[in-house]
């Protein structure tokens, strides 16, 4: 085998020296290599021994997989974050399968592998084939949401599958006591792990749908690991779910916990008592707008009897008896007649005052001040004043008036 028989140098012109500007370098072929391997593996499964385990102080974990013919550098940043959430502890000499992209670190010119998943073998199988299979059924359609079915908003007959002894059962049924009493809970049991497992499931799904027990089925059973939890990654229970009637809420485990059942379901819920509060949401949404309307109809009508009772409060004041009002017209009566009282005395006083007043000054101007001082008043018979004696003819009577009296003369 010659130089032009390996790939690499057949990129290379003949006609060019080694030398020449042509040549690539060192950093140019390896972008090339970089290129070329990390496009070609992307997410791929490697089984492998650990060693030469590393825990930076960065937080990133640097090892090597390796089995009898082979060593990969592998890399996984940020582990102390996922280590949090993994079941069991790293060391060298545990057979692992890692989940990761292949990278060339270029300032060394070393691939290796970037992990971000990491499982024991036993898991890691189990991983291995629940993604698989997630991927056969997800394909086929059976996760897609056009074909779910809807979750009743008010059920009033809820079928739950799980164990009797499950502890899932006690979470389940205390929600469903404390937010929908009124909801009626039938349990068919089943077994919820083990290789009997599946079969069991199915067989409730089956009896749940053929006798149409209940408005929808809640699917549960509590956390563990995922070998504990492997009956619900079976693809003939997921098949069951798929063909189910009634509507299937899938809560198995925790929330971090998914299984095929949660994916294939018509609604998957985190948790045991997640399950519950779906299927009773809507039933406590309505038993609190019920006491909302409760508590304004009865403000309401709080609020329109104390407008009613102000209202005749004050028809009441307004609404006298009979007797009531003649004693207040005698009142009135008996003010408006001491106001007259007084008027009429205040005027007669007032007038006879200006009487007295008018009498004192007649008095000053009365004649008989003046005949009292020793003059006489002449008056002819028919009355008239004789003011002048040539006004008097001889032998016309007159009349003398005195302060003391009158006398009658007759003129010469």
């Amino acid at each position: 085998m010659t130089d032009h028989d390996l790939p690499l140098f057949q990129t290379q012109s003949p006609t060019v020296s080694a030398g020449s500007s042509g040549a690539m370098t060192v950093t140019e072929i390896t972008a090339k290599i970089k290129s070329n391997l990390e496009s070609g593996f992307i997410q791929v499964w490697v089984r492998g021994e650990i060693s030469n385990l590393k825990n930076a102080s960065s937080g990133h974990l640097y090892f090597s997989l390796k089995d009898d013919g082979a060593t990969l550098s592998s890399a996984a940043f940020g582990w102390h974050r996922k280590a949090k959430k993994a079941s069991f502890d790293l060391k060298d000499g545990l057979e692992v399968i890692c989940r990761g992209n292949i990278s060339v670190y270029a300032p060394r010119g070393n691939y290796q592998l970037l992990v971000d998943t990491i499982e024991p073998v036993g898991a890691g199988a189990l991983q291995l084939a629940f993604e698989q299979l997630k991927e056969k059924l997800e394909k086929e359609g059976l996760f897609d949401q056009a074909r779910k079915k809807p979750i009743p908003k008010y059920p009033s007959k809820i079928v739950v599958i799980t164990s009797p002894q499950a502890a899932a059962l006690r979470d389940v049924l205390t929600v469903l006591r404390r937010r929908a009493p009124h909801v009626e809970v039938l349990l068919v049991p089943a077994l919820v792990q083990g290789e009997d497992a599946p079969a069991k499931l199915i067989q409730a799904l089956r009896v749940a749908n053929h006798y149409r027990l209940g408005e929808a089925i809640l699917l549960t059973r509590g956390g563990g690991s995922i070998e504990d939890l492997w009956c619900f990654n079976h693809e003939d229970l997921a098949r069951a779910i798929a063909a189910s009637e009634l509507p299937v809420i899938s809560a198995v485990g925790h929330e971090i916990d998914f299984t095929i059942s949660d994916f294939v379901a018509d609604l998957r819920a985190p948790t045991p008592s997640a399950g519950a509060e779906i299927l009773t949401q809507y039933w406590v949404e309505l038993r609190e707008r019920t006491r909302q309307l409760q508590e304004r109809l009865a403000m309401s009508i709080k609020r329109d009897l104390l407008y009613r009772r102000r209202t005749l409060e004050m028809l009441t004041a307004k609404l006298k008896s009979p007797k009531d009002r003649l004693r207040e017209q005698i009142q009135k009566v008996d003010e408006l007649s001491m106001n007259l009282e007084r008027i009429a005395r205040l005027t007669i006083e007032r007038k006879q005052a200006g009487l007295e007043r008018l009498a004192t000054k007649l008095q000053a101007l009365s004649p008989l001040n003046v005949l009292s001082r020793g003059y006489a008043l002449v008056q002819a018979d028919d009355g008239q004043v004789v003011r002048a004696a040539k006004d008097v003819r001889s032998g016309q009577r007159l009349s003398l008036r005195f302060s003391d009296g009158e006398v009658k003369v007759k003129a010469q």
